[in-house]
């Protein structure tokens, strides 16, 4: 095939796998609770939308993102549970643990998938790259009664569409005298780091599948999607750009969070006491991560998921959550409308910093400064001993007196706790639901 003949001869002169969980947060509840094995399950009650549906929902036409009324309207028999992240979170290190068993190189891309970079290791595990990957999807599923699809390829590019080839539990294996097979199979909107507009716009030249795209020159690519559609056409040839990455993510662009109320709310105090939260838990994770932010933005979402922000640049840099309560609440005052109902709060930390490197400007208040840091210094250490938010600012009394319904159910593993665990401290363990 010439210029446009790709590709590689040998089978895997990298070996690259990616691990996905398949409806990774419905099977941990499975995986917890074995009678909820083969029934439509879905988790996201206390948000009122669906954030994950079991196969046998998805089976249903249920998918992630349906409200809960359309959902139980299709399927009355729908199970609905709220999301314990807890857990989540738990079984996502366990995998991880059991992936680097096989590799010290393991890189965690997502709550539910990873990479690994298994390149070199067949003689110490005197297998084959398939055989490893077998064996590593066999001892998840063996030690956490989870399913998970794998791909195995010589990039990341590659081997994040073999993953998702054949879902779920499923195994792809992309040699490198396979490559051009494979992509003849794989639409352009299936293709990892192509978005909605790129893959219209390459259809509008004629390319509707990977195989299309890998065969246009690269400068062609260059000229229309620049450098990460490069490195795209590099990754899907089989030349491995994207290397797998084992160190945690330590510097941040942004750091955001947000919460969605359990139920829609008109109380001002409610609104600001849930945003004054998020403002918290953002900064909490800016000073773990060694950082300080200079720009400030704030969300507020109507019930009817419109939404309003406003945002704030600092004239310094600042980790201490107490220095910037006061600007929260002059943007929220702007923001807050009356009898307006609100179903959620965001904030985004942008402009961020490194907290080794500080510069005062010649009239800040340098013994003021120093007094915040040593007082959020103070409360990270008692919420890291007793359990976050155990030291908060009052406005979060508020969160106490909320009211109960239906979608504030606490996760089935909260109601059940073990000898001497509390509402904020619990185990590094799941507990099953098993009758004996």
């Amino acid at each position: 095939m010439g210029n446009d003949m790709l590709f590689i001869n040998g089978s895997f002169p990298r070996a690259i796998v990616h691990i996905d969980g398949d409806a990774f947060f419905t099977s941990v509840e499975q995986s917890m609770n074995p009678s909820l094995k083969g029934k439509p399950v879905v988790s996201g009650q206390e948000r009122g939308i669906i954030a994950c549906a079991s196969y046998e929902a998805k089976a249903l036409g249920i998918k992630r993102g349906v409200s809960l009324w359309d959902a139980r309207k299709a399927c009355p028999h729908l199970i609905v549970l709220p999301s314990d992240y807890e857990s989540y979170s738990l079984y996502s290190k366990r995998m991880f643990e059991i992936m680097r068993r096989y590799t010290p190189t393991v890189e965690e891309y997502s709550i539910d998938e990873g990479f690994a970079d298994l390149t070199g290791l067949r003689r110490v595990h005197r297998m084959s790259y398939e055989q490893i990957v077998r064996s590593m999807q066999k001892a998840i599923q063996d030690e956490l009664d989870l399913t998970v699809s794998v791909g195995l390829s010589l990039s990341k590019g590659l081997c994040k569409i073999a993953s998702d080839y054949r879902k779920p539990n499923g195994f792809t294996a992309v040699r490198g005298r396979h490559i051009h097979l494979f992509l003849q199979r794989i639409p352009t909107k299936e293709v990892w780091g192509l978005g909605p507009n790129s893959v219209q716009m390459l259809q509008k030249y004629g390319v509707h599948t990977a195989y299309d795209f890998v065969q246009r020159p690269e400068k062609w690519v260059d000229k229309l999607l620049h450098k990460p559609g490069r490195e795209i056409w590099h990754e899907l040839r089989g030349k491995s750009l994207l290397p797998v990455n084992p160190e945690p993510t330590r510097a941040y662009q942004s750091i955001g969070k947000g919460k969605t109320f359990s139920a829609p709310s008109r109380d001002p105090q409610f609104v600001y006491a849930k945003l004054v939260r998020n403002v918290e838990s953002a900064f909490i994770k800016m000073r773990r991560h060694q950082h300080r932010t200079a720009e400030v933005y704030i969300s507020l979402r109507y019930s009817d998921y419109r939404q309003r922000g406003l945002g704030v640049r600092l004239n310094r840099a600042t980790d201490s959550t107490q220095e910037i309560l006061p600007i929260i609440r002059r943007l929220f005052d702007q923001l807050i409308e009356p009898n307006r109902e609100y179903r959620a709060t965001q904030v985004w930390l942008t402009r961020l910093e490194s907290a080794d490197t500080r510069q005062l400007g010649l009239f800040d208040n340098q013994i003021q400064i120093e007094r915040y840091e040593a007082l959020s210094t103070t409360i990270d250490e008692i919420n890291a001993r007793f359990g976050k938010h155990k030291i908060a600012a009052a406005t979060a009394l508020t969160l106490q007196q909320r009211n109960e319904n239906s979608r504030t159910q606490l996760p089935w593993r909260k109601l059940h706790l073990l000898n001497g665990e509390n509402g904020r401290q619990r185990l590094y363990l799941p507990r099953l639901n098993i009758a004996v």
